[in-house]
């Protein structure tokens, strides 16, 4: 092989091997066939390889093929990861910052963050975007956004420890730095006290649950607890609003989760829900960019300025802050 296989080559021989033809492979591709034909033939040649059995029904992998198609993907993820990094730090260097947010602004303290930019000596202008956790983390990886906010099942060795420290997710592509442990509190219709009072995740994935959006971190945190556990629960309403979850769930159809520090209000008048008594997921909510670009200016300056608003020590050699129980009060 005289040089690495081009970009569009690969993806050809990609979308092949998932349709099945050049056919449907070029309509996904918006090229034509012979275009894709040509690239193929190119990617054999490059490679000495045949990668595909051409049958009257499609084409199908040959075993290198099969053996090459997962350094197929990964070179084409890198490829995106080079091009969306480049064209992010493009974007920095004109002294703007894409941030995406999640929950509500008072909760995430994006006021003071924003100042604190708006008034370092950098003078960051600041563009937001408000959306779903998981939303957010992609659009992160795809060079959209610079950094956002995350939320996630806070790691047992942090809870074991009560650290603070910078960590990475997906196999070291995202980097998120904690800001805040609080708890998610299952709640029920109060006439279904006896359903849920005394039980455990197992039991209550027998009960309907509200619907939440598909890429929020309410449906990840539930999906990773009750997959293990057999068919996810019975999804019977549907929200995006967490005021609007304690009203379905007080109308007496289903099971949701809720924040504490949104229910304590509503717990301190006349309610028509219970708290579950047995379970809990607790969360960190974090501030997270791509783990390549930590060190540019910008995005270096926004964990600082996090860092500030939040009151979180920068990390001490060989250890992260101590989750203290200053930060926890605002659960």
């Amino acid at each position: 092989m005289h040089e690495l296989p081009r970009t569009q080559a690969l993806r050809c021989f990609i979308t092949v091997a998932r349709e099945g033809t050049v056919s449907r492979a070029a309509t996904v591709l918006g090229l034509t066939q012979p275009a894709v034909s040509l690239q193929l033939k190119a990617l054999e040649e490059n490679t000495g390889l045949q990668l595909f059995n051409r049958t009257p029904s499609g084409f199908t992998l040959t075993e290198a093929g099969a053996a090459l198609l997962p350094l197929a993907h990964k070179a084409v993820a890198a490829a995106t990861d080079f091009k969306a990094t480049a064209d992010a730090m493009k974007e920095a260097e004109r002294g703007t910052l894409r941030v995406g947010t999640i929950l509500d602004p008072e909760f995430t303290r994006l006021g003071p963050f924003v100042r604190n930019l708006a008034t370092s000596a950098q003078r960051t202008e600041v563009f937001l975007r408000h959306g779903v956790s998981d939303d957010v983390l992609a659009q992160i990886g795809r060079g959209e956004l610079d950094v956002g906010y995350y939320v996630d099942a806070t790691p047992p060795a942090s809870l074991i420890h009560q650290s603070f420290a910078e960590r990475t997710i997906d196999d070291g592509r995202y980097q998120l730095a904690p800001l805040l442990c609080y708890d998610y509190r299952v709640i029920a219709p109060i006439d279904w006290s006896d359903r849920v009072m005394g039980k455990g995740w197992a039991e209550l994935a027998h009960l309907p649950w509200l619907a939440t959006p598909a890429h929020s971190g309410h449906r990840r945190l539930l999906d990773d607890i009750f997959r293990p556990l057999g068919p996810l629960p019975k999804r019977v309403a549907f929200t995006d609003q967490e005021e609007a979850m304690i009203d379905f769930v007080e109308s007496g159809v289903c099971l949701s989760l809720a924040r504490d520090v949104v229910l304590a209000p509503r717990l301190a008048r006349p309610h028509n829900f219970v708290v579950a008594d047995r379970v809990k997921i607790t969360c960190d909510l974090s501030f997270a960019c791509l783990a390549a670009r930590r060190q540019e200016s910008a995005i270096a300056n926004a964990f600082a300025a996090v860092r500030t608003v939040w009151n979180i020590k920068p990390l001490v050699a060989g250890a992260g802050p101590a989750r203290t129980g200053k930060v926890a009060k605002h659960v």
